[in-house]
């Protein structure tokens, strides 16, 4: 795919990346379709802003004159804002081994109003409590340097969930165990219910 990263590249010059395709058993296939009302929604921290929303970051820092050497949260400006995106491959799989996973969002590009929609079907909603985890110090910044509404926020940045695990809700514990002994931060962020005709598929309240 090509990015879009207005400001970054010159006329003529573009960013490409890569993907990879895998196999899976259809048998195997989390696809979202055994969601159902009342399961619990589980969020995995995410270590930055993984790689999503730069653009806007990139103007709020711009128009800040913000000085990448300052200190920001015990480290540079620099180091949160670069920080690597987390994969959590190894340790959903192991999730997977020990209960069933009903569905998963990946917290990229849309943020979280946008990403976990995609898993659900049209008769279902995500409830998501932004009290239930901190708010990372990088998306306070940003949100007031950037007067950015929290509608806005949580439709652009990940806000510090990398990964939503839609599961049944009497498996939140075991869940959250297995998790942490992969050294994952987690937290049960939600609920899933019936979605009324006026809803949007997501709402953080």
């Amino acid at each position: 795919e090509t990015a879009e990263m207005p400001g970054m590249y010159p006329e003529g010059e573009y960013d490409l990346a890569g993907f990879a395709v895998g196999v899976v058993e259809k048998s195997e296939i989390i696809n979202g379709k055994k969601i159902q009302s009342g399961d619990a929604v589980i969020g995995l921290a995410s270590s930055g802003a993984h790689s999503n929303g730069y653009s806007l970051i990139r103007k709020i820092i711009s128009n800040e004159k913000a000085d990448f050497s300052r200190s920001f949260d015990g480290r540079t400006l620099r180091d949160v804002v670069m920080e690597p995106t987390k994969l959590y491959v190894k340790s959903v799989l192991r999730l997977k081994e020990a209960i069933q996973i009903k569905g998963m969002a990946h917290i990229t590009g849309g943020g979280i109003t946008e990403n976990i929609p995609r898993i659900l079907g049209e008769d279902l909603m995500a409830e998501i409590q932004s009290s239930s985890w901190p708010l990372p110090k990088l998306f306070q910044w940003l949100q007031d340097k950037g007067n950015i509404s929290n509608t806005e926020l949580y439709r652009t940045f990940n806000c510090g969930i990398g990964m939503a695990i839609v599961i049944d809700k009497n498996d939140v514990a075991k869940a959250k165990q297995i998790l942490q002994e992969s050294n994952e931060t987690v937290y049960e962020i939600g609920i899933i219910r019936e979605r009324q005709a006026n809803e949007y598929p997501t709402m953080v309240i």
